[in-house]
């Protein structure tokens, strides 16, 4: 099977908000309501936003591809306060799950950020998501400190900060 990491193009952005609505949509209801949900895919995961993203060039979007078809894909961006990398999102189609794609982005980052200089690779994620939790703990992930933070709308992440040293 051939898989690819590679930057975001901005042809594909769509598709990319297809596959954020769709493990969205799937994974998150139970976790954060669908409300919520649906919320927060408008802020993050709508064309628009991802183009100034990358317009911008202060994030790395990246996408996992098996055999040309994207099934995941991460960002990441330098979290100077800390002079750490930090792995905004990640996610993979639910059908290819546990097959070791999330891995090999996770892999990506923490190559990256050492290359920058970047000694830590820090996360969140949210205290009720136990299966990636989980996930990143397999991949060498600690959790630093609980965080909750006010999103607008009426509401929070209620979530654990994670790194990872490199």
């Amino acid at each position: 099977m051939n898989v690819t990491i590679a930057p975001l193009a901005d042809e594909d952005v769509d598709a990319l908000c297809e596959l954020a609505r769709l493990v969205w949509r799937q994974h998150y209801p139970s976790i954060i309501g669908t409300s919520q949900t649906e919320y927060m895919l408008a802020q993050r995961y709508v064309p628009s936003v991802i183009r100034a993203e990358l317009a911008a060039g202060n994030a790395w979007w990246d996408v996992l591809c098996l055999e040309k078809e994207t099934i995941a894909f991460a960002s990441s961006f330098p979290a100077e306060a800390r002079h750490e990398m930090k792995l905004d999102k990640l996610y993979v189609r639910p059908d290819q799950q546990h097959r070791g794609y999330g891995g090999m982005l996770i892999a990506h980052t923490c190559e990256r950020a050492q290359q920058l200089g970047y000694p830590i690779v820090m996360l969140a994620v949210n205290k009720r998501n136990t299966k990636a939790i989980a996930a990143y703990h397999k991949h060498g992930f600690e959790i630093r400190e609980a965080s909750v933070k006010d999103i607008g709308g009426g509401f929070i992440m209620d979530d654990y900060v994670m790194t990872k040293s490199i």
